[in-house]
């Protein structure tokens, strides 16, 4: 059969669509595989695992990115680190329980939240919304937190223009509050509505029911203890962030704004919760993070860091005597493991 030059025109187009839509198909089937290897976990050594008397920490110069180990005992900071575990955006751990953060390039970008076993290995996976910001695991091993910014990517000017997204997971009973906003909560004695709260940094007892946590409302900022059995929630004081409470749970470390705007608005600071007294830390340096106990004297924290690195961690007293000391260069997201 013989074809007019119309026919063949038309014919030649659609073997082009055709052959256009195969290639989109494996461009799109090979993104799609990349993809879904990019969101898995970078696995640990096998040797490398949660082991009690270590500072694990996520790297940030060698094996970026990777958690980190080094001996608690050590107080130096050229001690040897041991780089060998997972890939995360923030880290925490506690009672042979690890709970990682990661965040994956792709369209749009995707993060989850990746509970370990004390091996580090994967036992559960959470798909999330937003940016990794605040992890947290209690001593048992068995209540996990996570706080995700949503929109917007800091909280230092103190203005509304940011949104968070903080979740808990008992990992005993498999429960998960995907939002905790919706808690009832009660400010200055009476139960508080507001469309514009927003919760980030949970810290958890050693019971595991009670636990605190930061709210901020119409540009105020609160501690607030919350009741899991009961769900519900009080604040406690104004003007505190990313709570951490001690390992004797008589005390609560906290960054408290000291002056407005964005240049260096916080310093650490440690509140008695018998006496509700506070005292600043010797380190007089803006410090954005959620401070980590490594035992009822010491705090853990990471600053930006010296010679182009991007993180250092350092150390200082919790009752504000001393000076601040650099325990681990290139790191952020301590955890001490006891």
């Amino acid at each position: 059969m013989t074809l007019t030059l119309p026919e063949a025109s038309t014919r030649l187009r659609v073997v082009a669509v055709v052959a256009a839509a195969a290639l989109l198909a494996g461009v799109a089937i090979t993104y799609t595989v990349r993809a879904v290897h990019r969101a898995e976990p970078i696995a640990s050594d096998s040797e490398f695992a949660l082991d009690r008397g270590h500072l694990y920490f996520r790297s940030t110069q060698e094996g970026a990115g990777r958690v980190a180990r080094v001996p608690t005992s050590s107080t130096t900071a050229t001690t040897h680190r041991t780089p060998n575990g997972p890939s995360c955006e923030r880290f925490y751990a506690a009672g042979g329980t690890g709970l990682c953060l990661l965040r994956r390039p792709g369209i749009p970008p995707k993060s989850y939240a990746v509970v370990l076993d004390k091996n580090l290995r994967e036992k559960r996976r959470v798909a999330l919304t937003g940016i990794p910001n605040r992890a947290r695991v209690s001593a048992s091993g068995r209540m996990l937190s996570w706080t995700m910014f949503a929109t917007g990517d800091s909280y230092a000017g103190g203005s509304s223009s940011f949104s968070t997204r903080t979740s808990i997971l008992d990992t005993r009973t498999g429960y998960l509050i995907k939002n905790m906003e919706e808690i009832p909560l009660t400010v200055d004695g009476r139960r508080y509505h507001s469309p514009d709260v927003n919760y980030w940094g949970v810290t958890f007892a050693r019971d595991d029911n009670r636990f605190y946590a930061t709210v901020s409302t119409k540009g105020r900022t609160y501690l607030v203890e919350g009741d899991m059995r009961k769900w519900s929630a009080r604040a406690l004081r104004k003007n505190v962030e990313c709570p951490s409470l001690s390992p004797d749970n008589t005390r609560i470390a906290f960054k408290k704004r000291v002056r407005d705007g964005t240049k260096n608005p916080w310093r650490l600071y440690v509140l008695d919760l018998r006496t509700m007294r506070e005292h600043p830390l010797a380190d007089p340096r803006s410090v954005d993070d959620q401070a980590a106990w490594l035992d009822d004297d010491t705090l853990a924290y990471a600053l930006p860091g010296r010679e182009g690195r991007k993180q250092d961690i350092w150390t200082a007293r919790a009752d504000g005597t001393g000076h601040p000391n650099l325990r681990v260069p290139g790191g952020s997201s301590p955890a001490a493991v006891r």
